[in-house]
């Protein structure tokens, strides 16, 4: 047996290599015997040098786990709420499912290398997820059209998918660093371009005009659902999560407090808004309230002719009174679209066109500025001299009235 050098510690053959063992204090505050292992007695010298540094700093693990192991405790046993929204853990466990664990899961945490996440980027950009998700398997047989099928459909991820998978990792692995699992969060270098966000140009004031009289004339039970995102700019979950409690007709304001979200195939109603400003009390311009006043008049019919009827208390509600699905709103919504002859824009965009609308409705700058939860008028302000079409705005400006017959 070769002789250990001078400070070398337990250095000793192992198979085909060294190994070492030094004494550190676990995270749990136990003494343990901690073995490194390498080729040669040089490489093992070193690793050996490094963990009784480690040692004397603080605590050291003397195992750590793979990354998949690692993964399910970190999503059972840190990300839950309240800390995280039900939207970020269902988010994050699809990240965590369908990118992290098929690629990197079987290595061990402290062996995760900068290459290994060069490596994973490069593999996610040329793997189909639907051959990998089996989503074409899932399929009945006489329905499967390409996947399962043997006909590879090519649905390549996103570089911004890519890009939000890189953060929920590197988001686990400093838990890691915290937790004293490993030393250093190997996360960090990787460098990945922000993607740059889709721009989908917001609606002209023509284009608004032609939407809303398209569903008025139809008399579309989510009119007055359309006429809250365009002029109050409110966010779909917030829109859809709005009680009748929360309208109040004669002061002419809504209590914007809450949300609704689809949460592990549930749609659940929650408090928590995007940010501390969502939550306020906002002024209901007229064409709102006329547009509430329908509402009201349209879920009673409902309410009338349903067999069955949830008493949920949402705004907007399906036939049976149950809360309308978010998915099943932006299908509608596109349907609207194409109905009205206007170009197709996300939902999410009406927020966009949400302040030159207030404007061709002659709303008041102040109160304008508290729907639009600016923080200074001149935001406000820049927004109302973009305003131009007499016409059009002239047609806006009838159109609540029209409601009442007014």
């Amino acid at each position: 047996m070769a002789r250990r050098g001078k400070g070398e510690g337990t250095i000793y053959k192992y198979r085909n290599g060294y190994a070492a063992q030094t004494w550190v204090t676990t995270p749990e505050g136990k003494p343990k015997r901690k073995t490194v292992y390498g080729k040669t007695r040089e490489a093992v010298y070193k690793k050996l040098v490094d963990t009784q540094t480690a040692a004397r700093k603080g605590p050291v693990a003397t195992s750590v786990p793979t990354v998949e192991t690692y993964l399910k405790y970190w999503m059972e046993n840190v990300v839950k709420e309240p800390d995280f929204s039900p939207l970020t853990v269902g988010t994050y466990g699809q990240f965590v499912r369908y990118y992290l664990v098929p690629h990197l899961g079987k290595k061990k945490l402290d062996k995760l290398t900068g290459k290994d996440l060069r490596a994973w980027v490069n593999k996610l950009r040329q793997t189909c997820q639907c051959c990998a998700q089996g989503k074409d398997a899932v399929r009945r047989p006489e329905r499967r059209r390409c996947c399962a099928a043997g006909n590879c459909c090519e649905s390549f991820t996103t570089e911004s998918n890519i890009y939000e998978a890189r953060k929920v990792l590197r988001s686990a692995l400093s838990n890691a660093v915290r937790e004293e699992i490993v030393s250093r969060n190997v996360a960090t270098l990787l460098k990945l371009s922000k993607p740059k966000p889709k721009k989908d140009k917001p609606w002209t004031l023509d284009d608004v005009h032609r939407f809303l009289a398209s569903a008025r004339a139809d008399d579309d039970p989510l009119y007055a659902a359309y006429v809250l995102l365009l002029v109050l700019g409110l966010r779909k979950g917030e829109l859809l999560g709005l009680w009748w409690p929360e309208v109040d007709m004669g002061a002419q304001e809504v209590s914007v407090e809450y949300q609704i979200q689809r949460i592990k195939g549930k749609l659940r109603r929650r408090r928590q808004m995007k940010t501390e400003d969502s939550e306020a009390t906002m002024p209901l311009p007229d064409i709102c309230v006329d547009a509430l006043r329908l509402r009201a008049e349209q879920q009673a019919k409902q309410r009338a002719d349903a067999t069955e009827w949830e008493k949920s208390g949402y705004v907007f509600t399906t036939s049976t009174g149950k809360p309308v699905d978010p998915r099943s709103f932006t299908k509608q919504f596109d349907a609207r679209c194409a109905k009205a002859g206007v170009r197709r824009i996300e939902v999410h965009t009406t927020r966009k066109t949400c302040g030159t609308l207030l404007a061709a409705l002659d709303v008041h700058p102040r109160v304008a500025m508290r729907i639009l939860r600016h923080s200074q008028i001149k935001l406000t302000m820049d927004l109302y001299t973009q305003v131009h079409d007499d016409t059009t705005v002239a047609a806006l400006k009838k159109l609540g009235g029209s409601i009442t017959g007014g």
